[in-house]
């Protein structure tokens, strides 16, 4: 009687290895930085925004409530769109005011978003320097003479565009975690908590 003779392939066992490793490799791929809460926080919420987006208008208070519920912070970045006719020099303003402390610059966005309907190129001067002297803050009468504030902003938009924003707000939620997945992009805004809570749980 023959013996029966199994033939191992050597090519499986590699094709294994290989398909193995770079599973393994795009597990362990970096996250963009942009993607991970400031030092010192598990969790933040991430948000790209425009000054003169209806959107973000509505959405800044949900966001805001969430970062005070859970005492998670927030990393706001200007994405001022082209076809807005004041988002810019908004975002130039707020910048300006961030000099000062970027409690205050954050202030002013919110300023900016509460007075949103009423706000035109040819007044929002005015709204700045009300802003201003109620708290007390020299506004110059050109606020970036050397472009530094524009070369924030425009470095913003680079990390907006460097991850694929397509439209403001885009929010996400982001944790400090090495395993699975550590930011997820909040798309139902009604499921804001819930993604707070599922990332702070795992």
């Amino acid at each position: 009687m023959m013996k029966k003779t199994l033939w191992k392939n050597p090519v499986r066992p590699l094709a294994i290895f290989l398909l193995t490793a770079s599973l393994s490799a795009l597990a362990q791929a970096p996250v963009n930085p942009v993607l991970r809460p400031p030092k010192g926080a598990r969790v933040a919420i991430v948000v790209f925004e425009d000054l003169q987006c209806p959107d973000c208008r509505r959405a800044a208070p949900l966001v805001e409530e969430a970062s005070k519920t859970y005492k998670i912070p927030v990393v706001r970045h200007d994405f001022p769109l082209p076809f807005h006719s004041w988002s810019w020099d908004a975002a130039i303003l707020a910048r300006y005011f961030d000099t000062h402390s970027k409690a205050l610059g954050n202030e002013f966005r919110d300023y900016i978003f509460a007075n949103q309907l009423e706000v035109t190129p040819q007044n929002l001067r005015g709204y700045a320097e009300k802003f201003a002297a109620e708290h007390k803050v020299d506004l110059p009468f050109v606020v970036d003479p050397d472009g530094k504030l524009a070369a924030l902003i425009n470095a913003d938009k680079q990390l907006g565009k460097d991850i694929n924003i397509q439209h403001t707000p885009t929010l996400y939620v982001v944790s400090n975690k090495r395993k699975g997945k550590p930011f997820v992009e909040v798309v139902d805004r009604s499921q804001l908590y819930a993604l707070i809570d599922t990332m702070l749980k795992e």
